[in-house]
């Protein structure tokens, strides 16, 4: 018999965007599958007023609460104030901090927002961004050498958003459509730069993807999502990469941050 879904309060402090953190409690959560976390997220807390606000929420709807705040009075703060309410509290990076430290021999810098200063490493995610938007379905086939992968498949494997993750990861990645009996653009058989990827699942997965983004229209759909019809289109994806020799990836099972690894596995393997 399955157990009835709960849930809980789940409160995120940062002194910064509260990105970190935010997919650190949501990769804890998800071990629970029969708890669901009610998020509070307070992002930019910076001051001791600030904390205290937050406190005010949390004593109306306790719960767990994690944070990632290099200000120790900030912290020790915190820690006191749940303690006292007798919560539980992490602080999310100083157990990674401490080891860092042990290793290194020094300090951290405890410098708020670290992660995302203004550097190369930046400007070169901004930069693959721009690239991946331009390059998105098909768009611009004539500069899909400058690519650094390239993503092939047939309608809704997951192309877009699989090469937007890769572009905020500062990989310039383009994505081309493949249709039945379609070639594809010369300017991708003869290119060498990029890896080439062909993205595939199951006919059923594909149909029932197809049949949620149509629902509410007046599109006919009946090819669209025809079985028969996508395992045709499949078949066609399949001998385009094997007569290219591009590799090729299931997604049916897979999330977009699993199909991004694999592709970054693949990229490192052709170099």
């Amino acid at each position: 018999m399955q157990k009835p879904q709960s849930f809980f309060h789940l409160h995120l402090i940062s002194d910064s965007t509260g990105e970190t953190l935010i997919a650190a409690g949501r990769a804890a959560a998800a071990q629970y599958k029969n708890a669901r976390a009610i998020e509070h997220i307070y992002p930019l807390i910076r001051t001791e007023k600030q904390v205290a606000t937050v406190f005010e929420d949390i004593e109306n709807e306790p719960g767990i609460v994690l944070y990632t705040v290099v200000d120790q009075t900030l912290a020790g703060l915190i820690d006191s104030r749940c303690t006292a309410m007798g919560l539980p509290s992490v602080s999310v990076l100083e157990p990674v901090l401490t080891v860092f430290q042990s290793y290194l021999g020094t300090p951290a810098g405890r410098r708020v927002g670290a992660q995302h200063v203004l550097d190369a490493q930046y400007f070169k995610r901004i930069d693959a961004l721009n690239f991946t938007m331009e390059h998105d379905d098909g768009q611009l086939p004539d500069d899909v050498d400058d690519a650094d992968i390239v993503l092939i498949g047939i309608s809704r494997t997951s192309k877009t958003p699989t090469s937007v993750y890769l572009a905020n990861r500062g990989i310039k990645t383009a994505n081309i459509p493949i249709v039945l009996g379609v070639p594809l653009p010369e300017s991708l058989t003869r290119a060498t730069r990029p890896l080439i990827v062909g993205l595939v699942a199951t006919a059923e997965r594909i149909s029932q993807v197809r049949q949620n983004r149509i629902l509410g229209t007046d599109y006919d759909a009946q090819g669209y999502i025809d079985r028969a019809t996508i395992s045709e289109e499949l078949t066609y994806a399949r001998q385009l990469c094997t007569r290219h020799g591009w590799p090729m990836i299931d997604v049916s099972r897979r999330s977009i941050e699993e199909t991004a690894a694999a592709i970054v596995a693949l990229r490192g393997k052709a170099r």
